[in-house]
């Protein structure tokens, strides 16, 4: 019985020792980051699509500004944040999808694609460029003025999403 209680003593006191050493850095929004990395930038993403909507870099850039802010703890800086988050937008598009008789398309396809440069200052091994598409389908039958802010709204979003898990989460 002695020894039972001694053995116990040992490893309680042991987990007490070596728990606090221990870090468990868990987050309810995926950010995965090193504990040095406190700002953001992100610079505004020019479009150089051939097709141009007048609104879409301003609405991209400034949804990816408001998802950093929400689902992380960073502050934003004007210019050399640990993180920065630059590119431009390289295609806006809109294509045929769902032939049906006659060549006449059931569907059409938005795609927007996004070319980002994202520099970790704090860990460089963590830096690229990559680029990162997104697309909405509509009835061809709809006009592209009725249905375009819309889609270019959802696109956004899903874009913004895939950034966040590439450079945040490191998914």
């Amino acid at each position: 019985m002695l020894r039972k209680l001694l053995f116990v003593a040992v490893v309680a006191g042991l987990v007490g020792i070596l728990a606090p050493s221990c870090k468990i850095n868990y987050t309810f929004t995926g950010a995965n980051l090193s504990p040095n990395v406190k700002t953001f930038t992100v610079y505004y993403f020019p479009n150089r699509a051939r097709l141009i909507n007048p609104t879409l870099s301003q609405s991209f850039t400034e949804e990816l500004r408001e998802k950093l802010t929400r689902q992380t703890s960073l502050n934003e800086l004007s210019e050399s944040g640990d993180l920065e988050f630059e590119g431009q937008i390289t295609g806006y598009e809109f294509r045929p999808m769902s032939i049906q008789k006659a060549d006449e398309s059931a569907q059409t396809r938005l795609t927007v694609t996004i070319n980002l440069k994202y520099t970790n200052n704090q860990v460089p091994e963590e830096n690229f460029e990559k680029s990162f598409s997104a697309y909405e389908d509509f009835d061809s039958n709809l006009s592209i003025s009725s249905v375009e802010e819309e889609l270019s709204a959802e696109i956004i979003k899903k874009l913004t999403e895939d950034i966040f898990n590439a450079t945040i989460a490191n998914w």
